[in-house]
């Protein structure tokens, strides 16, 4: 099977763009403040935008896409034709199994990110009183989202290409081919062996 152009586009930009919205999703993470009410009674948490927590589903999304396309063009290693044993198989099947840790990393990452920016500190302390916490999203979790959504790519794309090269499709068709022209110049050898009995 030969590697398609467009095959390759696709994985390549769908991962990039995962990429850069896990950076945008690390960069824009939601920071909170206590702050105290207009009758200086209670202290509340003000959290500023939770535009990374649509950042992170984004690459999320895109990059199950991605993996999705690979797993359906090589058929996702299980339900092809099968692959040449040899060093290109080796290859395939470790690219294969690395492609897949680093995209459920990188899913988890994106996934967990998200819904913990998304959570929002609900309770108030009494001011100057109650020493308020507000919860956001450690950092660092989003940058190891995109960390893993870049090596997801990199293992996606050795393994589409080496799986291509070690696809036995056209070995296949090369050997059938063969097997055809042996058949069809036995069958005209028996033709003419009969036609130099009937000579005789």
């Amino acid at each position: 099977m030969a590697v398609s152009i467009s095959v390759l586009v696709v994985i390549v930009s769908l991962h990039l763009m995962a990429f850069v919205l896990a950076i945008g999703a690390e960069r824009r993470r939601s920071t909170a403040k206590v702050v105290p009410d207009q009758y200086d009674e209670y202290d509340y948490c003000v959290y500023a935008s939770d535009a990374s927590t649509a950042y992170g589903l984004s690459a999320f999304g895109l990059l199950l896409i991605s993996q999705t396309v690979v797993s359906g063009v090589t058929k996702c290693l299980c339900f092809g034709k099968g692959l040449v044993r040899g060093s290109s198989k080796t290859i395939a099947i470790f690219f294969f199994i690395f492609s897949w840790i680093s995209f459920l990393g990188a899913e988890a990452c994106l996934l967990a990110g998200s819904a913990k920016n998304a959570y929002h500190t609900k309770y108030r302390g009494i001011y100057h009183v109650t020493d308020l916490s507000c919860e956001t999203l450690r950092k660092g979790v989003f940058a190891g989202g995109a960390a893993l959504t870049f090596l997801s790519m990199v293992a996606s794309i050795v393994y589409y290409a080496v799986h291509c090269k070690a696809d036995t499709g056209g070995w296949e068709k090369h050997q059938n081919e063969e097997l055809g022209m042996t058949s069809s110049g036995f069958t005209g050898n028996q033709g003419q062996n009969a036609g130099q009995f009937e000579k005789l």
